[in-house]
């Protein structure tokens, strides 16, 4: 049961308010940065703020880091490095709006995902809301107009290691608490993006050294947000607040980096919010 609605709801929209900010200082550090170092630095606060955690834990670190699903970690741990990669990298080549446009199919291809990876029964209605999902997403990218790029793909990408994550991620839950699927991933993201980003250090110019130590502490502070959003309610409860995400990373785009909101963009978006809105409410308890 819900120990409180209307608390996790406010935390959910704080949340993505963070989310967006974030992405908002990532898209200028990797304009000016090499993409590689910039999700390095954020890793590396993140890594140290999960390991802060569970040193904090009342059961002792080693056990609040105990895994029988090390492999899977490791999996999901560069599925999600590389997915941070690759969605900063489509901010700087195709802007914060159309990439999260195309990113909010992801919850729909969750849906997608579930039944031959965790055996799920993914309903006919679950099914009927994915396609028109993914007929958001061609309207967005709109690849018979001249304009697609192949750069236009890279959210969609993004979406779908996402998706691939999430799912892998519920299947740990399955049978060992969720505190080593949160402190894993972001250890081992911190040693892979060491490796992929210490070559392409760069000297940061001390303008730029406050955006950074904020990026990163965002990054931390959303990922708090969740963690207590989902300890207050359950996540099906707030799940359609998520998607005011894309309005906080809309408003930040045309404000700060004068993008365009182009009318293709927003029926895409909204097609595709209204799909996801739909197949959530398939999911709900009879």
């Amino acid at each position: 049961m819900s120990r409180s609605p209307t608390r996790g709801i406010w935390l959910m929209i704080a949340a993505v308010a963070t989310f967006a900010a974030q992405d908002g200082f990532s898209r200028y550090l990797a304009g000016e940065y090499n993409t590689l170092m910039v999700v390095m630095v954020r890793y590396w606060v993140f890594a140290a703020f999960v390991t802060g955690l569970a040193l904090r834990r009342a059961e002792g670190f080693r056990a609040a880091i105990a895994s029988r699903r090390l492999t899977t970690h490791l999996l999901r741990g560069t599925l999600l490095v590389t997915e941070v990669c690759v969605i900063v990298w489509g901010y700087t080549l195709i802007g914060l709006i159309e990439s999260h446009a195309v990113f909010a199919i992801c919850p729909l291809l969750i849906a997608a995902l579930s039944g031959p990876m965790l055996g799920e029964q993914v309903g006919l209605m679950r099914w009927i809301a994915i396609g028109p999902g993914l007929v958001g997403v061609i309207i967005i990218l709109r690849p018979r107009t001249g304009v697609f790029a192949p750069a236009a793909l890279l959210p969609f990408a993004s979406a779908l290691m996402f998706a691939l994550y999430s799912v892998l991620t519920r299947l740990t839950a399955r049978d060992e608490p969720t505190f080593p699927a949160f402190f894993w991933p972001g250890v081992i993201g911190a040693g892979l993006a060491t490796i992929v980003g210490l070559p392409n250090w760069q000297p940061v110019a001390a303008q730029d050294l406050v955006p950074l130590a904020v990026y990163a502490g965002l990054a931390v502070l959303s990922h708090w947000l969740l963690l207590k959003c989902y300890e207050a309610t359950e996540a099906a409860r707030v799940q359609p607040y998520a998607y005011l995400q894309i309005v906080f990373v809309s408003g930040i785009g045309l404000t700060v980096f004068d993008e365009t909101l182009a009318p293709a963009v927003v029926v895409g978006a909204a097609i595709i919010v209204a799909a996801g809105l739909f197949a959530r409410w398939q999911e709900r308890p009879a």
